[in-house]
């Protein structure tokens, strides 16, 4: 989901700057809701574990360029669920900075697109949580189905952002069209192994409930939405 420099440039990143400074005002939103729910220390605790988590992923698991944009296991769906949404933003667009800055600095005019792209697909999967899985279900005991759409709908959400910007940028040619073609084709490979992924880490999340701190995870991780 980084895309490759040169696809968007000029004024039309302003486009970037506007979208990615929607969605940190979204995600501002919902930090404030976190706080009211779970205290400022339980936001600040797991928005850095999922920083630390996202600039791993990035870094040490399997990624690959595919024409336009680069396929990561990024695992958005499983940050969603075990740190709830504000803590997953911060999480994602902490770490995509990070690697930015420390290891891929031709990444950082790209950065408002790229944030933009990890982070709406992120709130549309919450509100896709509100809609799929019954209040009185801790996310301990999703089933494959649900994980399955979670991930599905992350997923599809970024090649859709990919798309987006590579004909925003490049526009409607057909070796464009191709190269999208060619990495929607290549990142259907995540929505394959991201739901088996989300139920492993449930898994364990659910044997280790006990040894699991308070506010180190998002209540509803354990708990029904009503508790």
């Amino acid at each position: 989901m980084h895309i490759e420099p040169g696809i968007v440039t000029g004024a039309k990143l302003v486009l970037s700057y506007a979208t990615s400074a929607v969605a940190a005002g979204y995600a501002i939103k919902l930090a404030a809701e976190t706080v009211r729910e779970q205290g400022i220390i339980s936001l600040a605790v797991r928005s850095a574990a999922a920083t630390v988590l996202v600039f791993s992923f990035f870094e040490l698991l399997p990624h690959f360029r595919v024409e336009i944009s680069e396929v990561h296991f990024i695992l958005g769906s499983t940050l969603f669920l075990l740190f709830g949404a504000a803590p997953a933003a911060f999480g994602l667009a902490l770490g995509l900075l990070l690697q930015g800055l420390f290891f891929v600095p031709t990444d950082l005019p790209q950065f408002g697109m790229n944030v933009t792209t990890l982070l709406v697909p992120l709130f549309a999967i919450r509100m896709l949580a509100g809609r799929i899985i019954p209040g009185n279900t801790a996310y301990v005991d999703l089933q494959y189905r649900q994980a399955l759409a979670l991930s599905t709908a992350y997923q599809s959400g970024i090649v859709g952002w990919v798309a987006f910007w590579a004909l925003y940028g490049v526009g409607f040619g057909a070796e464009n069209l191709i190269a999208i073609a060619s990495f929607a084709a290549s990142y259907m490979l995540v929505i394959v192994i991201e739901p088996l992924a989300d139920l492993a880490v449930l898994a364990l999340a659910k044997i280790l409930r006990g040894a699991t701190a308070d506010g180190v995870v998002t209540h509803r991780l354990h708990n029904a939405a009503s508790t």
